[in-house]
C-alpha cells in the first residue's frame, strides 16, 4: 500500500509533519502539498496557468501556485510512475465542521482522491480558540483510521471527514459517527483602507454552530469526542426530484 498525503496549510505545516510522523512505518508515504497556505480554496483546479512542482526533501514535493486539489490530482494522474492506494489530507489547523466542508481545501483534497477512485480521509484539529496545539492527537487518530481501512475497506463512495478536539490523546472521550451540522450566518465583512486610502475588505469569520445538537459533528467535538462524518460526492437532493418534476409541469398563470 502507498499513501498520498496532502493538506491546505502548506507543505511545511505542523499538522502535515505530525501526520507523516504518525503514519511512518504503516506504509510508504509521499507528500504533495501547496507551497503556501491555501485554506478556503475549496475544490478549485488551476486551469489558466501551468503548475510547477519542486522537491522539498525525499518523498515530499510542493506545488507552486497550486491548490490542494491540484496537488492530489497531479500526484495521482501523472507526477509519479507508481499508483497510490489511499489519500489522507491534514492535519488541518482548525475545524472543518458543518458548512466548512464546502470551503475547505483539506476536505477538497480528500474529495479529489475519492473522485479519482481512492479511499480518503480528511483530518482536522479543532481548538477551543486560537491556534491548534495537539496535532499529535489528531495524527494518532488518523493512524488508527488508516489501520482500520487497511483491515476492512468501506463503500467506494465514502469520504471520511474527521474532526478531533484539541486535547491530549488520553483525554479524548471516544469516537462518534456524526452528520454535518450547520453554522449561523457568517459575521459581516470587515472594511478597511489600504495605504492609498482605497477600500479593502476581509471576509467575516464563520458563524457559530446553529444546527449543533446531538448527532452532529459540532456536538461530538464540543463533548470531547472525535467526529467521523461520512461524506459523498453526489450532492443531488434525491427526495426533491419528484417535487421538482411536478413544479416544472405546472402551467404558469
Amino acid at each position: 500500500m502507498k499513501i498520498l498525503l496532502s493538506n491546505d496549510d502548506g507543505y511545511r505545516a505542523q499538522g502535515l509533519q505530525s501526520l507523516r510522523e504518525a503514519l511512518a512505518g504503516i506504509a510508504p508515504l509521499t507528500v504533495v502539498a501547496p507551497d503556501r497556505n491555501r485554506s478556503g480554496a475549496s475544490h478549485s483546479l488551476t486551469l489558466d496557468v501551468p503548475l510547477r512542482v519542486q522537491r522539498y526533501e525525499p518523498d515530499c514535493w510542493f506545488v507552486i501556485n497550486g491548490t490542494p486539489t491540484d496537488c492530489v490530482h497531479l500526484a495521482i494522474t501523472g507526477l509519479f510512475d507508481f499508483e497510490f492506494d489511499m489519500v489522507v489530507s491534514g492535519v488541518n489547523d482548525g475545524a472543518n465542521l458543518g458548512d466548512d466542508v464546502l470551503y475547505s481545501g483539506t476536505v477538497a483534497a480528500a474529495i479529489e482522491g475519492r473522485c479519482l477512485g481512492l479511499p480518503t480521509i480528511a483530518v482536522s484539529l479543532v481548538p477551543d480558540s486560537g491556534r491548534a496545539v495537539h496535532f499529535d492527537t489528531a495524527a494518532q487518530v488518523a493512524r488508527e483510521l488508516v489501520e482500520r481501512l487497511q483491515a476492512r475497506s468501506l463503500h467506494h463512495s465514502l469520504i471520511l471527514n474527521v474532526n478531533v478536539p484539541d486535547l491530549p490523546y488520553e483525554r479524548l472521550r471516544g469516537v462518534e459517527v456524526t452528520r454535518l451540522g450547520n453554522r449561523h450566518r457568517a459575521e459581516p465583512a470587515m472594511r478597511g483602507q489600504d495605504p492609498r486610502g482605497r477600500p479593502v475588505y476581509w471576509v467575516g469569520i464563520a458563524g457559530a454552530g446553529e444546527d449543533a445538537g446531538p448527532g452532529t459533528d459540532f456536538h461530538a467535538v464540543a463533548s470531547g469526542f472525535v467526529s467521523v462524518t461520512p461524506l459523498q460526492v453526489d450532492l443531488t437532493r434525491h427526495a426533491a426530484l419528484e417535487t421538482l418534476r411536478e413544479w416544472l409541469r405546472e402551467p404558469l398563470a
